[in-house]
């Protein structure tokens, strides 16, 4: 019994090691691959095989999983395509993005708290809305305006499921077309900030959808708890925080020299 014992811990210890290595792995070849090429298909198709498991089901719960899992999707596309809109030199920011990548999967996707939960998804707002602002700049509206709509739905989708909001449907489809407005009224002003030349590029518009992620989910959980006490004085902290952010953010860091 205490031989079957130890290699039972045996075989955890080292499947454990296993799973740690080749995320790793994922997370440097994701990203070196996508440099040197010049090319983001080679790091996406790693991405993709990663998930091998969204499509190992029977066809009736294809859309299930791959709703369950559009999070880690939206987090592993953005770090590839950023990298390589940083371009074909490795700069500063692809090694940010290895290293990130590789937290990412071994520490903050296999978290599943409610703090937890809201950060993932955040991190995806902000990821993907950088990826998606920087590659469709020179494009038409419209397909910003569609990945927004994605991304809102997917983030909230993320945090709402595991809720007890009946409701959860609308609010999921209210925060996709706000985020399709709000990134289809910036797609004319795209400001991007960079950091001399370590490759960091943040949209003006990453940064301004996180803060509206952060204050949705923070009123609706305020609505969801109130319901029909519910009074403005609930939120007003939050929202108020979030205004005045985003007041600061657009009124004196939107200079036209950050303007592509």
């Amino acid at each position: 019994m205490t031989d079957f014992v130890l290699a039972r811990k045996s075989r955890n210890i080292a499947s454990t090691m296993v799973h740690i290595f080749l995320n790793i792995l994922l997370g440097v070849m994701a990203i070196l691959t996508t440099v040197l090429s010049n090319n983001p298909a080679p790091g996406l198709v790693l991405v993709l095989i990663s998930k091998w498991r969204i499509f190992a089901v029977r066809a009736r719960y294809f859309m299930v999983n791959l709703q369950a899992n559009l999070v880690d999707l939206i987090v592993g596309v953005s770090v590839v395509l950023l990298a390589y809109a940083a371009g074909p030199a490795f700069l500063p920011v692809d090694f940010l993005l290895m290293i990130f990548y590789c937290c990412w999967l071994l520490i903050i996707k296999p978290m599943s708290s409610e703090p937890a939960t809201l950060a993932q998804s955040l991190i995806a707002v902000f990821l993907g809305m950088s990826a998606a602002t920087l590659l469709t700049t020179n494009l038409n509206s419209i397909i910003l305006v569609l990945i927004a709509f994605f991304i809102g739905y997917a983030v909230s989708r993320h945090v709402l499921i595991q809720s007890n909001d009946k409701n959860y449907l609308l609010s999921i489809l209210v925060c996709g077309l706000v985020f399709a407005e709000i990134s289809w009224l910036c797609h004319s002003w795209a400001i991007i900030y960079t950091f001399g030349a370590s490759g960091i590029r943040i949209p003006q518009l990453a940064i301004i959808l996180t803060i509206f992620a952060f204050v949705y989910n923070y009123a609706r959980q305020a609505m969801v708890k109130y319901q029909d006490d519910f009074r403005f004085k609930h939120i007003l902290g939050p929202v108020a925080f979030g205004v005045i952010l985003v007041g600061i953010i657009v009124l004196c860091f939107s200079n036209p020299i950050f303007n592509i």
